[in-house]
């Protein structure tokens, strides 16, 4: 990093840096930009998604269907006049 650019770093913080820290804010800012760089290596996201692992649509087609029979069911309820006896509301 050059002087300059950390002068402009330093007043936009609002910091008064002597020039011993200016020197040693450029080294380390310099070191924290390099260690991004490893990012430039990693491949390009161009094939990726948001999801690692594809995400396919794997439900079936809604299709309607009777699984148990109604009649079946109302024999072994408490039923009257064809209908569903419930508990009574207070």
């Amino acid at each position: 990093m050059d002087r300059e650019t950390i002068a402009r770093v330093a007043k936009v913080a609002r910091l008064n840096l002597t020039e011993e820290e200016m020197e040693r804010y450029a080294k380390d800012l310099d070191d924290i930009l390099n260690s991004f760089s490893i990012m430039d290596e990693a491949p390009a996201g161009d094939s990726y998604s948001f999801n690692p692992i594809p995400v396919v649509d794997v439900l079936r087609e809604d299709e309607p269907g009777q699984d148990l029979d109604p009649q079946v069911l109302r024999a072994q309820m408490g039923t009257y006049e064809d209908y569903v006896r419930g508990p009574r509301l207070s």
